[in-house]
C-alpha cells in the first residue's frame, strides 16, 4: 500500500484584504485576515483520496503554521485522510519559502518510507509556487509540477498530464515522486459527514484535559504536533532567521476597464479590426 503524504496550508483568505494586512516586519498579519483551506492544497488532497480509492494508500496530511491551523487538518480528516500532523512553534515564525520547504522536508523524512508527496501549485497569500518544488529538491524526488489531471493510476507509475503553457504535456512517472496539483485536475469532494461526526472533536493534546485525553486518544482524536526540536532542526535554517526574502509593502489592485470597441462581421469592419490591431501593435513596440 502507497504512503502519500499531502502539504497543506492554512492561508489568509486575500479576497479580504485589509488595511493591517501587513506587521512592521513585512510579514503576513495572519491575526488580523479570516484563514481558509488553501483552494490548490485541497485539489492536492482530492488526488490523494482518489489514488487511495483506486489502488489503496495511507493518506497523511501536514501542515505547517500555528494551532490555529489544526482547522485544515480536521477539513482532511472529514474528508478522508488516514493520519495528520501539525508542525507549530514559534521558531517557525516569519518563514518565507526557503524556510518553509526545510521544516517541511524535514518532516516527510522523519515519516519515511513515503511514495507520493502531493501539494497545491501554490498558496494563494504568496503565490510564488516554489514550496513543492523545493521540498522535492531536498527530499531527493524527482517532481512534475502544473498538474491537470491523473490519467491512469497504477502500483508502479502514474500518467499524468500538465500544463505546458503552449501545450499539454503527457508524462508517465513511477513513485517515488513529488507532484503540484492545479485546480484543474479535480473537484473536490465534499466532507463526510460520518467522519465530521468522528473528528469534530479532534485537536492536539494541550486542548483536552487530563481526564479527557485518554478517551480522545483512544477514539484518534488526538492530533500529533511537532515541534523544531522533534525534527531536530538547524534554527538557523527556520523562521526569519532562515529566511533571506523580505516584503516591503502590501498594495490593493483595483482593476478597471478599458475602452470597448465594438466591431460587425463585414469586410469592411474586418479591415478597420486589422487596422486598429496593427495600430496598437506599433505603439506598443515603439
Amino acid at each position: 500500500m502507497k504512503k502519500i503524504i499531502v502539504l497543506a496550508k492554512q492561508v489568509p483568505d486575500t479576497a479580504n484584504i485589509t488595511g493591517q494586512a501587513m506587521k512592521e516586519d513585512g510579514t503576513v498579519n495572519r491575526a488580523a485576515l479570516p484563514a481558509v483551506f488553501n483552494p490548490d492544497d485541497l485539489n492536492a488532497m482530492e488526488t490523494a483520496l482518489t489514488i487511495k480509492d483506486t489502488i489503496g494508500a495511507e493518506v497523511i496530511v501536514i501542515t505547517m503554521g500555528p494551532p490555529a491551523a489544526v482547522a485544515i487538518l480536521k477539513h482532511a480528516l472529514y474528508m478522508g485522510a488516514d493520519r495528520v500532523m501539525l508542525i507549530s512553534d514559534r521558531k517557525f515564525a516569519g518563514a518565507d519559502t526557503l524556510a518553509t520547504s526545510y521544516v517541511l522536508a524535514e518532516a516527510v523524512k522523519k515519516i519515511g518510507a513515503v511514495d507520493l508527496v502531493l501539494a497545491g501549485r501554490q498558496a494563494i497569500d504568496g503565490d510564488t509556487a516554489q514550496v513543492g518544488p523545493q521540498v522535492a529538491e531536498k527530499i531527493g524526488f524527482n517532481q512534475i509540477t502544473y498538474i491537470t489531471g491523473i490519467e491512469t493510476i497504477t502500483e508502479n507509475y502514474l500518467i499524468v498530464t500538465r500544463d505546458g503553457e503552449l501545450q499539454t504535456e503527457r508524462i508517465k512517472t513511477p513513485f517515488p515522486m513529488l507532484l503540484t496539483i492545479t485546480d484543474e485536475a479535480n473537484t473536490p469532494r465534499y466532507p463526510n459527514s460520518l467522519n465530521m461526526l468522528k473528528y469534530f472533536r479532534a485537536d492536539t493534546a494541550s486542548q483536552f484535559d487530563d481526564d479527557q485525553i485518554e478517551t480522545a486518544r483512544a477514539h484518534n482524536q488526538v492530533i500529533p504536533m511537532w515541534k523544531a526540536d522533534d525534527l531536530e532542526l538547524d534554527i538557523k535554517r527556520c523562521g526569519i532567521k532562515g529566511s533571506p526574502t523580505r516584503v516591503s509593502k502590501i498594495e490593493n489592485i483595483t482593476l478597471t476597464g478599458g475602452d470597448l470597441e465594438l466591431y460587425g462581421t463585414d469586410s469592411k469592419d474586418i479591415k478597420q479590426l486589422v487596422h486598429d490591431l496593427r495600430k496598437d501593435y506599433a505603439e506598443v513596440n515603439e
